[in-house]
């Protein structure tokens, strides 16, 4: 498994764990984008990875984007997206073979979907691992 994907399963472990956000989207936290969106749910939308090395030891910078969907309003998508940041924002996750170095939340934005007609508020996320 690769750190990537190793930093992926804590997160997930995190979220499906964590009681806010499981009290807004029940289990409906997903690691792609779905044909049908049940909402209120929590979808994985974009991983960025980018080296991180330096002379002395290989790391990598991890970009993480989550979409908070809600059918009800604006309201509820920033709820889900604040319960997404509490629980991962220096959240110290373990993974098997790699370090985890700083998880930090850099933005939420939130709009209305115009071809859904739904709420999303997208919550972006930093990760390095060492």
């Amino acid at each position: 498994m690769t750190a990537v994907n190793e930093l992926l399963a804590a997160v997930f472990g995190q979220l499906a764990g964590d009681a806010a956000v499981t009290a807004l989207v029940g289990g409906e936290i997903h690691d792609r984008r779905l044909d049908r969106i049940a909402a209120p749910c929590l979808m994985l939308s974009t991983v960025e990875t980018r080296d991180y090395s330096t002379v002395e030891a290989d790391g990598l910078e991890v970009v993480l984007t989550f979409e908070a969907w809600s059918a009800t309003g604006r309201r509820e998508a920033e709820e889900i997206a604040g319960a997404v940041r509490d629980a991962l924002h220096g959240a110290d996750l373990s993974l098997p073979t790699a370090r985890l170095a700083s998880l930090a939340h850099q933005r939420t934005t939130s709009r209305r979907a115009a071809k859904s007609a739904m709420y999303v508020a997208e919550v972006r996320l930093r990760a390095v691992i060492g």
